[in-house]
């Protein structure tokens, strides 16, 4: 014998669909969150093993070496071009010279006994050393003779007349009207050509402790070499009475006969240098490039010249050296005594010919940063992909509430329109498997009522009809009107309310009655009425 539970089973379930356990869809989105987390775990592990996580490291001394091999090769390339217009400006100047010494039946081993001339001889080969700075774009010309215009002045075994003009807009930066200053040399030549003084002008030059001048004239005392095997690279110094960096590349000034008579050469500036081989900061501040003397693995940075935003001239002041330590990962290391380290690349540069006077000098190029810039790059890029993953797992988050949503809006729906219409309207769903399910409640409904007619228990008409003294008023009024034969829709339109309003009242009479649907609803007024009870 049937008894009302089994009647009532498939109502209460589709009322209590998702009130019992996980529901469907919070059951989606835990599957779809599982699957959005492997994946990204899956990613994690292939970078890691794949050792894309630690490669930032190399990567960027990849970067930096391209860089660096770019910086060589225009470094490189730019000394070999000033040594050559030095040791020609050399050649050409030692000529005209000569020339004019002999025009006064002079030869250049007089020039200290006739200083009256030397403002003249100078004069006139302003042109020519103007034409040479054009050509060679460098930041300075300069020539020295072996000779002081008064030999009784304080010093005088150490002051040397000559000319240095300074190009203050190099051609490598601008190729129109450079901004020309005399910061050696007689005033009238500036008077002449027009030319203002440098604010550090001095006439004359003070060779004391100047190795510039010393060593090539020594060589070519010593030596029968060619010009181009006897010409200097200065290490970087400071010219006295002046506040800018440079180095010399000087060649000594020699006769058909072989005398000695001074040097001549070319300046290249700090801030040429610094502006001529800047490094690519965009990726590592602090990077820097440096062109230093080297012997036996160490970098002498007390005599280098530097270029880059990083103030590396600093780090020289405490300790003058960097060792070169062994290679780790693609990159050398360089320490100071002080524990400074840095790290970067090196190459040696061929600033003199292997038969030169002077080629046991070494000097290296090098591109460098301190260390821990490569440290917290690599701590930044781990960062950056820690955050991209917790973004893309907030984004797959998001997609999988989405989705989740989405998918099963209709089936809520359809449950929702189960539970306010019941089975015994026609419902359509457009979702195949729910309105075969339907269909298939609908008729298993039907037979259960059909029983239920003949064995529903008096108890459980005894048990509805108390339960339709729980009715709110609202809810009592659609009770009623359902009781008179009426449907959702005219129910609504005689109490002014709309459909959504009706289907919240369904709910709640069903739920406190007990029942599955209207069908079953009106199967028991029918039932009451033939016992002969009255709904109060």
């Amino acid at each position: 014998m049937l008894d009302r539970a089994g009647i009532n089973q498939i109502g209460r379930n589709l009322k209590n669909a998702g009130t019992l356990g996980l529901s469907m869809r919070l059951r989606l989105f835990l599957f779809l969150i599982v699957l959005v987390i492997t994946m990204v775990l899956g990613i994690i592990a292939i970078l890691f093993f794949t050792g894309i996580l630690t490669a930032g490291i190399d990567e960027s001394a990849k970067l930096l070496e391209k860089e660096f091999s770019r910086t060589f090769r225009k470094a490189s390339e730019q000394y070999g071009q000033f040594s050559v217009h030095a040791v020609e400006y050399s050649k050409e100047l030692s000529k005209s010279v000569e020339n004019k010494l002999h025009g006064l039946g002079l030869n250049v081993t007089d020039l200290q006994s006739h200083p009256e001339i030397l403002e003249d001889l100078i004069g006139c080969e302003y042109e020519r050393a103007l034409f040479s700075l054009q050509k060679s774009k460098c930041s300075g010309i300069f020539m020295i003779l072996n000779a002081t215009v008064n030999p009784k002045i304080e010093n005088a075994e150490n002051s040397r007349v000559g000319l240095f003009i300074k190009n203050m807009e190099p051609n490598i930066l601008s190729s129109s009207s450079p901004t020309i200053l005399i910061l050696r040399g007689f005033p009238s030549i500036g008077r002449k050509y027009n030319l203002p003084l440098h604010a550090q002008w001095r006439m004359e030059f003070d060779i004391t402790d100047a190795s510039y001048y010393h060593m090539p004239i020594e060589q070519a005392a010593e030596h029968t070499l060619p010009l181009s095997r006897l010409y200097y690279w200065s290490p970087a110094f400071f010219l006295p009475g002046t506040s800018e960096e440079i180095m010399l590349c000087c060649v000594p000034l020699i006769d058909s006969k072989g005398n000695v008579f001074g040097i001549c050469g070319l300046e290249v500036s700090a801030m040429l240098f610094k502006l001529a081989y800047m490094p690519d900061s965009s990726m590592f501040s602090r990077t820097f490039c440096m062109l230093a003397p080297v012997l036996d693995d160490v970098l002498d940075i007390s005599k280098a010249m530097f270029s880059g935003g990083y103030s590396a001239r600093n780090f020289a002041i405490n300790s003058e050296f960097l060792s070169v330590q062994k290679n780790q990962s693609l990159f050398y290391t360089y320490k100071q005594e002080n524990g400074n380290s840095f790290v970067g690349f090196h190459r040696p540069v061929r600033l003199y010919p292997e038969d030169s006077a002077f080629s046991g000098q070494k000097w290296a190029l090098a591109l460098m940063m301190p260390a821990e810039d490569i440290k917290y790059s690599l701590t930044r890029f781990n960062l950056q992909l820690a955050v991209m993953f917790s973004l893309l797992m907030i984004l797959g988050a998001a997609i999988s509430f989405f989705l989740s949503k989405q998918y099963l809006k209709p089936i809520t729906n359809s449950i929702d329109m189960i539970k306010s219409k019941g089975l015994d309207e026609k419902l359509k769903t457009n979702i195949p498997e729910i309105d075969d399910l339907i269909e298939f409640l609908s008729l298993r409904s039907e037979k259960l009522y059909e029983k239920a007619e003949e064995e529903l228990p008096s108890t459980v008409l005894h048990e509805f009809l108390k339960n339709t003294k729980t009715l709110s008023p609202a809810e009592r009024a659609v009770f009623d009107l359902y009781v008179q034969g009426y449907n959702a829709k005219e129910i609504a339109e005689i109490l002014c309310l709309s459909i959504n309003t009706i289907k919240t009242h369904n709910k709640r009479i069903y739920m406190k009655l007990n029942i599955a649907s209207r069908r079953e609803l009106l199967l028991y007024v029918k039932m009451l009425k033939e016992a002969g009870k009255e709904l109060c």
